[in-house]
């Protein structure tokens, strides 16, 4: 029986400390540390060996597991990684254990998955109703940890899912599930399951109210790879998008369509979000939005009003709202354009979230639209970030987002004058470099 060791741990960040105090040294909240028993093993682990590198490359195989969702796979990087461990997060309802289920779906290797929060005929029962391809695929109730780790040394699956971590305990501590120690310590058991048995585990965990996953943030440090569901109740698209990734590309995007069937890919996500466009209405344009790797055209909406109020409103969906401030400032200063009697209101078409600086052109552009009621024409687009003195600053990856305007469609485009733009030369689209937002609207409403 392993001795039991007195700490404790921070129910904000998950520290564990040997001493109590008002005020968690960590992250300076009060009143957060609770004392909790640990296990405590005495005996000494075998140390392991070190390898050269070039012997590890030479012996590891590449190959990833690909799941039947392609954007699933590009989001991870390639699919699923042999030995990695994931944290899948989202709200309640979102879609998490249906996307769970699609990944199953197609693999020829054995998934195993635990779902603590339903029985398995209710998940049998979800995964008929989705077509979900159940030949290699095992379901089990367990939530004892102790059991999971049986489980996994009987059926030796290549891809486990944990449904949910904050259902699941470890029958050592004398905690709660979902409780700060409970999730950080069988957090680390499946990261040691994962590493030593070179198997793929997929943690699904709850969101908080913030928007940020339920339990301590040492979670989120411990696992290879991060991921949340995004949806919401008036949309039936869903996003999934990679906020860590130590084996692809951060800030990836997968755009899904949800319905009765559960989940399904969306190819062209720009043709969705622009396929309810008003033309020759002022106060909306067309911004090329690079998500991770991925350029997705959005639609940008301002309407802009007298005031009726002492303080006029500024209200802004999907965008930085002290960028708004920013950029509102810009048109009175640089432009001469009056705002301070005005309500402003900035909307991304589509429930889409930018903190892109390059999409600073596209809102004050639709900004000023609405301001002088005067449309832009509906085959442009425009990027290019804006600073304080109105000038416009050259962007990234400026070449991938005129591809994808030039395959909707779209003939001209408002770019910054310093952008790398020896490859767009070839491109069958008339370029307008502008130094700064005057000569940009000059070119949208003259």
């Amino acid at each position: 029986m392993p001795k039991l060791k007195k700490v404790y741990l921070c129910s904000a960040c998950g520290d564990d400390f040997p001493k109590w105090n008002g005020q968690c040294p960590s992250c300076k909240e009060w009143g957060t540390l609770s004392e909790y028993n640990t296990s405590k093993n005495n005996i000494r682990r075998d140390i392991k060996d070190s390898y050269a590198l070039s012997e590890i490359l030479n012996n590891t195989p590449s190959d990833r597991m690909r799941t039947s969702l392609n954007e699933v796979n590009r989001v991870l990087g390639g699919g699923l990684l042999p030995g990695s461990l994931i944290l899948l997060g989202g709200s309640p309802g979102v879609g998490k254990s249906t996307l769970s289920l699609h990944m199953c779906s197609g693999l020829h290797q054995k998934s195993l998955y635990f779902s603590a929060e339903e029985s398995e005929e209710q998940v049998a029962i979800r995964a008929k109703r989705l077509k979900i391809k159940t030949e290699n695929l095992f379901l089990s109730g367990e939530s004892d940890l102790n059991g999971i780790i049986t489980h996994l040394d009987r059926m030796e699956p290549k891809f486990v899912i944990i449904d949910s971590i904050q259902t699941i305990f470890n029958s050592d501590l004398d905690s709660l599930p979902g409780s700060p120690s409970q999730i950080k310590d069988c957090g680390q058991k499946f990261l040691e399951l994962a590493k030593s048995k070179n198997i793929t585990i997929l943690i699904v965990g709850h969101v908080t109210k913030e928007g940020t996953i339920a339990g301590p943030k040492m979670l989120e440090h411990l696992v290879d790879t991060v991921l949340y569901l995004e949806g919401d109740d008036r949309y039936d698209h869903r996003i999934l998008r990679s906020t860590k990734n130590r084996f692809g590309a951060t800030h990836e995007v997968g755009i899904f369509q949800m319905d009765d069937s559960g989940l399904n890919e969306i190819k062209n996500p720009s043709e969705l979000f622009l396929e309810e466009r008003s033309s020759d209405v002022s106060g909306t344009c067309i911004y090329p939005s690079l998500e991770g790797t991925r350029p997705i055209l959005i639609e940008i909406q301002a309407l802009v009003t007298n005031t009726n109020y002492n303080a006029p409103q500024r209200n802004v969906t999907g965008f930085n709202y002290k960028r708004l401030g920013m950029l509102t400032a810009v048109l009175e200063k640089r432009i001469g354009l009056s705002m301070g009697t005005k309500d402003i209101f900035v909307n991304l078409v589509g429930g889409l979230k930018i903190d892109d600086p390059a999409a600073d052109l596209s809102i004050i552009s639709a900004i000023a639209s609405s301001t002088m009621d005067k449309y832009i024409e509906k085959n442009i687009i425009l990027c290019g970030e804006v600073g304080l003195t109105g000038e416009v600053r050259s962007i990234s990856n400026l070449d991938r987002r005129i591809t994808e305007a030039l395959s909707l469609g779209f003939k001209q485009a408002i770019v910054p004058y310093f952008s790398k733009k020896d490859k767009l030369k070839s491109k069958n689209i008339d370029l307008y470099p502008v130094k700064n937002v005057k000569q940009a609207f000059k070119i949208l409403f003259q």
